[in-house]
């Protein structure tokens, strides 16, 4: 199954950038959008500005099964790329 990656760039609250991936199994920009926002609140960056200008397509892949189940259970995983917090 493919997935679709959305590249996204935030400006945090501390105002360094957060750069994360938001993989999911729908094309749509918009929900990517929901996504990243669900995500942002859950680390406290619940002012993060997401619109289609930090939020863009990007490719299509296929992803690791560990990856396609928290897709298939949240809708949505969070690939950390720079300046994300550590778990």
């Amino acid at each position: 199954m493919d997935f679709h990656v959305f590249d996204t760039y935030v400006n945090a609250e501390d105002g360094h950038t957060i750069h994360f991936d938001v993989v999911t199994d729908t094309s749509d920009t918009e929900k990517a959008i929901s996504f990243a926002k669900e995500w942002l609140n859950g680390i406290g960056e619940e002012t993060a500005k997401v619109t289609t200008e930090e939020c863009r397509f990007c490719h299509t892949q296929s992803v690791p099964e560990d990856m396609e189940i928290e897709i298939m259970t949240n809708g949505y995983y969070i690939q950390k790329i720079d300046g994300c917090p550590k778990d």
